[in-house]
């Protein structure tokens, strides 16, 4: 009986921590990426590979009783002007495993979109799953357009789908790599001394979810039954602050002061989002748990030590 879970994107962020988190758990998975970097553990099987064809997946969902879809190749800022490049690469892989799961329906997908991405700029109250969505960028319509082909998906097959969309992940580990997390981006900065560029005046409200809390909310997915059909959830804090006020808690946190510079706005950029987490703890009993101070000095701790 297929006992593993197929992760796609397992080198990433939150791939390494999930791989990680599930062998730990004594769940088999299979850790697929396109480097091969991915934690070591008896219960890990990498794969390399990017899989853009569905008779490549074939092999792997014959032993998988899930599949998890973190694999993405952009953010917002990187997707601008460049709407084909989204289609070729992340719409592609999107539809060339649901395609390949056609032929293993009974197998359940779990897949990662973004909630900063697709959520209109909140201006009453935050918004729920069912609220109204306003991508800005085509990295964002690239994730609603992959929720709409899996909602298809689960309507042809009987398919069992649960899509997560999480706010602003961070935690310990996360990569400092341009365009991609503004908390890695600051705590790079801060420690080399240079002056971080800041898109905006600063007052942008964003949610952040710590990976720990995003990688159990994945876990308790994994673990229960999914029933039939696409179920979206939110995930994440419940709590908004601005760019501003997260700069003065990662200060306090780190002991010193960011340097920062102020540029345009740019049109991808939302002026708010507020996400309502209810859902998630009404379906699977989920809460985020890790304060923004607390995450963020277990953030910088790790970050000081790696360059030392």
């Amino acid at each position: 009986m297929a006992d593993s879970i197929l992760v796609l994107g397992a080198s990433g962020f939150i791939g390494r921590n999930l791989t990680r988190s599930l062998a730990e758990q004594g769940i088999p998975v299979i850790a697929v990426s396109r480097s091969g970097d991915v934690p070591h553990h008896a219960l890990i099987e990498p794969v390399i590979g990017d899989f853009r064809e569905p008779q490549q997946l074939d092999s792997l969902l014959q032993r998988s009783r899930a599949v998890v879809h973190l694999a993405t190749t952009s953010t917002p800022g990187t997707s601008a002007a460049r709407p084909l490049h989204e289609v070729e690469t992340n719409l592609h892989l999107t539809a060339a495993l649901l395609q390949a799961l056609h032929e293993h329906p009974q197998v359940d997908l779990l897949y990662m979109s973004s909630g900063g991405s697709l959520y209109a700029d909140t201006t009453t109250q935050p918004s729920s799953e069912s609220a109204r969505l306003q991508p800005r960028s085509y990295h964002g319509a690239t994730k609603l357009a992959s929720e709409t082909f899996i909602a298809a998906w689960c309507s042809q097959s009987g398919g069992k789908a649960t899509i997560l969309r999480p706010s602003n992940v961070y935690g310990p580990g996360q990569p400092e790599r341009k365009g991609f997390g503004v908390i890695p981006a600051a705590f790079g900065t801060m420690l080399r001394g240079e002056t971080l560029h800041v898109w905006g005046d600063g007052s942008a409200q964003r949610d952040y979810v710590y990976i720990d809390d995003l990688v159990e909310l994945c876990a308790l997915v994994l673990t229960n039954p999914m029933p039939a059909g696409a179920r979206t959830f939110n995930a994440c804090s419940g709590t908004s602050v601005s760019l501003n006020e997260l700069f003065g808690i990662m200060e306090s946190v780190a002991g010193q002061p960011l340097q920062r510079s102020y540029e345009p706005g740019r049109a991808v950029d939302a002026s708010c989002i507020a996400m309502d987490p209810t859902l998630a703890a009404q379906a699977h009993g989920w809460h985020h748990r890790t304060s923004l101070e607390a995450g963020l000095r277990q953030t910088w701790e790790r970050f000081r030590r790696a360059t030392h």
